[in-house]
């Protein structure tokens, strides 16, 4: 019983770094350029109107969120999108939406009744 809940403890810090990460609109847009194709840092850091080091550190916490991934070639950094990540967030909220109509169905049957 106790190591269910360390993952579950575990799982939910992941959550929350996914959710916290997506919660900026630069970095949401950062994650849809990296899922269309591989992109250097520099290269994403000329879509806005922020220093390169400020793309870097959205990217850092992208990073950290499991949501893209870097790697070397020569001096640059090329990001990734990582879909695996994107697609367990789009579960859960998935999973969230059944919950939350279900909810909203069995309202309005109590309402429905005389």
């Amino acid at each position: 019983m106790y190591n269910r809940m360390v993952v579950d403890v575990l799982e939910s810090e992941r959550v929350d770094r996914v959710f916290r990460a997506l919660a900026d609109v630069t970095r949401r847009d950062i994650v849809t350029r990296t899922l269309q194709g591989e992109h250097s840092v520099s290269a994403l850091a000329r879509h806005y109107p922020m220093s390169f080091a400020a793309v870097q550190k959205h990217v850092a916490v992208l990073e950290e969120a499991g949501l893209v991934t870097k790697r070397r070639r020569g001096r640059e950094q090329l990001v990734s999108g990582d879909v695996d990540t994107v697609r367990r967030a789009a579960r859960l909220l998935d999973g969230l939406e059944g919950v939350g109509r279900s909810r909203t169905e069995r309202m309005s049957e109590i309402l429905a009744e005389p």
